[in-house]
């Protein structure tokens, strides 16, 4: 859990002000990409930067080329409030090029992940929202594979086809990637790069059956609206996939509503595919294609070593050549305490409430026992079934504590394998996957 990662603080979240005021210049890069003309001291938007300054002021901006260099936008400087993303609250940024953020575990206490609390993660940049107009989206369906090739139009998509709702669990494969050493390169996700929402939408199994799939079909594949960031069209900025066995299960879904609303447009509005339990990457934003393949899809980011782990163990640091790595699949099992909030005091002799979720991929979770004693021994939770296959469990306990002082609680889960959490940080891999150790949170106890 924590042996490697004691020293390490976690990224904290700095508004919009804060980075203006240490330094407008950089302030510009960081945020937006815009580089400043020594010159003419004007800030110089790249088609990425001004794609991500648009989409944050939620409209085009037609006079970019003349603002000034490190000039906070009046949208934002007129107010008080710390920088947000649209329709996001209380994420951490993580500064990062395209936009990412991900969500504290407090407020993930939600036992359905609120649209506002999800996280955002993007291998490209976010399409401009004049572009996603649900009245003409299109979705097409073809590969080698496909008997019929059809596209849908959005509105046949929800005419034809039997509507499902189900609460997904999806979470990025790089999610605890931070505690990694060394460390590995990406977003430095700590915990917050998971959700479980109300997904409603058409099963892709129907969607492809009724297109025809050939006796050879092994994977699909999915394209999207989102660009490259290099802003060039004729570049991926990700397409991945998953074998025709995930693609036919009940819950995988071409969903188009989030908690009974319009897909948020940050997580994939008008329309994504949703696999629950597997990598997040494996779920396409602004769904646009869906291929039936006679082999593995061969998408931008299916190629080692993106979304890949060596097929054995390694030492920390080993250059693993890309044909001993191998794709992941379904995400491994962990937990997360959401409550309380990491860092309060709380009285001595009072019971202290305890909750959070637990998961495991395509499997369920049959326990989650909890630690004050650094692992020592262990208490056994309350664990309440999923409401539905591939939704996250929600888990109480009241925990007591002996004298006044530090403390740590663990929470650690088993899935129905009967594999449970490490409790330190798993095998290193180069891009640091699958970091699913123990969550932590610190109580003093007065």
């Amino acid at each position: 859990m924590a042996s490697d990662s004691d020293n390490k603080q976690p990224p904290q979240q700095r508004g919009l002000h804060e980075l203006y005021r240490e330094d407008p210049i950089k302030a510009d890069e960081q945020l937006w990409g815009r580089e400043t003309d020594p010159g003419s001291r004007r800030g110089f938007l790249k088609r990425s930067g001004l794609l991500a300054m648009a989409t944050a002021l939620g409209a085009s901006i037609p006079f970019a080329k003349n603002m000034p260099a490190g000039l906070i936008p009046a949208a934002f400087a007129q107010s008080d409030e710390p920088f947000t993303l649209p329709g996001k609250e209380g994420l951490v940024v993580l500064n990062d090029r395209p936009i990412n953020a991900e969500t504290p575990p407090h407020l993930l206490d939600d036992e359905v992940t609120p649209a506002r609390h999800m996280f955002v993660r993007n291998n490209g940049l976010v399409p401009n929202i004049d572009t996603l107009n649900p009245d003409n989206w299109t979705l097409e369906i073809g590969g080698e594979s496909c008997e019929t090739p059809t596209t849908f139009t959005l509105a046949e998509l929800k005419s034809r086809f039997k509507h499902y709702s189900y609460q997904l669990t999806v979470e990025c494969g790089g999610n605890g990637r931070s505690e990694y050493v060394p460390a590995a390169s990406g977003n430095q996700w700590t915990t917050g790069a998971v959700a479980c929402p109300k997904f409603t939408g058409v099963r892709l199994r129907d969607v492809l059956e009724a297109c025809g799939i050939k006796k050879d079909a092994v994977y699909i594949g999915y394209y999207g609206g989102d660009l490259h960031p290099s802003g060039d069209p004729s570049k991926e900025a990700i397409s991945r996939g998953v074998p025709m066995s995930k693609a036919l299960e009940d819950e995988t879904l071409i969903a188009w509503a989030m908690n009974d609303e319009d897909m948020p447009v940050l997580n994939g509005h008008p329309l994504r595919l949703v696999c629950g339990g597997w990598p997040a990457s494996t779920s396409g934003k602004w769904l646009k294609k869906i291929v039936i393949r006679n082999q593995v899809h061969d998408g931008n980011k299916m190629a080692a070593p993106s979304y890949m782990v060596p097929k054995y163990p390694v030492a920390p640091g080993t250059q693993v050549p890309n044909e001993d790595m191998e794709i992941i699949e379904s995400m491994p099992v962990k937990s997360l305490i959401t409550f309380p909030k990491t860092g309060i005091s709380h009285a001595l002799g009072q019971p202290l409430a305890v909750r959070g979720h637990a998961w495991a991929g395509d499997l369920a979770v049959n326990e989650v026992h909890l630690s004050i004693d650094f692992g020592a021994t262990w208490h056994k939770a309350e664990l309440r079934a999923p409401v539905n296959r591939l939704a996250w469990q929600h888990w109480h306990s009241e925990l007591s504590f002996p004298e006044k002082g530090y403390y740590e609680i663990w929470a650690k889960a088993v899935d129905t394998n009967g594999k449970a959490q490490p409790m330190v940080v798993p095998g290193w891999n180069p891009r640091g996957y699958l970091n699913n150790a123990c969550h932590r949170i610190a109580v003093q106890i007065v």
